[in-house]
């Protein structure tokens, strides 16, 4: 075999390589493209349902031939849903007791994840092993004691000794701050364990060229490692804002007395009801006491969403921040 075939040969090989590596390349690509897009659409759909539902009257859920685009389009049940649940003033009141708390539980968890990773001290790890029950337990579990401890709040004994009884901070928004600035508020052990991951990554040279400079520990950690960890108190705040928000568990123990759309959305099938019986006994009209369930279904999808907004406008404020959080986590963890 001479130097021409052997160099036309080696050219058709590698032609038939490369359009072998090309074809994988764009098969690989289609599937991807199908996973994705079925991923999403198994998280999007349910929502887009919702969404359609919201914008039906009452003879279009009934109706065979609607399914996805409403007939008669109407923004009725919106305006129902905000009289039924009082939704601004509970809106605004869940606002202001959400990033209240959420603000003192990054503050909290910053401090102990910090700790953690940078000082040693008796029963490290037993202390964080306590952190991680956190994590495991659910709160349910520690009903109970949540309810007589603050029903019955006294700092050994001070409070029993000046006015000669016990604080009740049940239906009070203090117990619920008190939770959050301690360290024990929802998730906060998830939140101790991120930072504290973030800050053993982070190189020990920062701490030491601030201590060089005269700066003290506290120092050092307010104006060096909190703001290089921005990316990650963002991202804590949001998941801990995102689970105090549709949270009914402490809602119900410490936040009765307070409008909170976790509990306008918990009773919004029971109000819908007396709704449906009071306005059908005022018109006298001929029709069924008890509230149709499909209706009952579209009124709760629109509560969802109406209680979805504000989260969907938040992650699209802070979305930048939240994935540079994720991708240097993967990367220092």
């Amino acid at each position: 075999m001479n130097n021409n075939e052997y160099t036309q040969n080696w050219g058709n090989i590698s032609k038939n390589y490369h359009a072998k590596q090309k074809a994988m390349e764009i098969v690989f690509k289609f599937c991807r493209a199908v996973l994705l897009f079925g991923m999403c659409f198994l998280v999007i759909q349910p929502l887009l349902d919702k969404l359609s539902v919201s914008f039906m009257e009452q003879q279009d859920l009934y109706d065979s031939t609607v399914i996805s685009i409403p007939r008669n389009f109407t923004i009725g049940n919106y305006k129902l849903v905000s009289d039924l649940i009082t939704f601004w003033p509970s809106l605004f009141s869940t606002l202001f007791i959400v990033i209240v708390s959420a603000a003192l539980q990054v503050a909290a968890c910053t401090m102990a994840g910090y700790g953690f990773a940078r000082y040693k001290f008796p029963l490290k790890n037993f202390w964080f092993m306590c952190v991680m029950l956190i994590i495991v337990v659910p709160p349910h579990t520690i009903m109970a004691s949540l309810y007589l401890n603050f029903h019955f709040f006294d700092i050994f004994g001070i409070f029993r000794y000046i006015t000669g009884e016990p604080v009740n901070l049940l239906s009070n928004v203090a117990g619920f701050w008190l939770l959050s600035v301690t360290g024990m508020g929802l998730k906060s052990g998830l939140y101790i364990f991120m930072l504290r991951q973030y800050f053993r990554g982070m190189p020990k040279e920062l701490e030491e060229a601030a201590w060089v400079d005269g700066c003290g520990k506290f120092k050092t950690f307010i104006q060096i490692m909190v703001p290089d960890a921005l990316p990650m108190l963002t991202s804590c705040f949001l998941f801990s804002f995102v689970w105090q928000w549709t949270d009914s568990f402490y809602t119900t123990l410490f936040l009765n007395n307070y409008r909170m759309l976790s509990s306008g959305l918990g009773s919004i099938a029971e109000r819908f009801s007396q709704w449906w019986s009071v306005t059908n006994a005022v018109s006298g009209q001929a029709v069924a006491s008890t509230a149709p369930v499909g209706y009952t279904q579209a009124i709760i999808a629109t509560g969802m969403l109406m209680s979805l907004a504000p989260l969907i406008l938040l992650y699209l404020v802070a979305q930048k921040a939240f994935v540079e959080s994720l991708s240097q986590t993967g990367i220092k963890m």
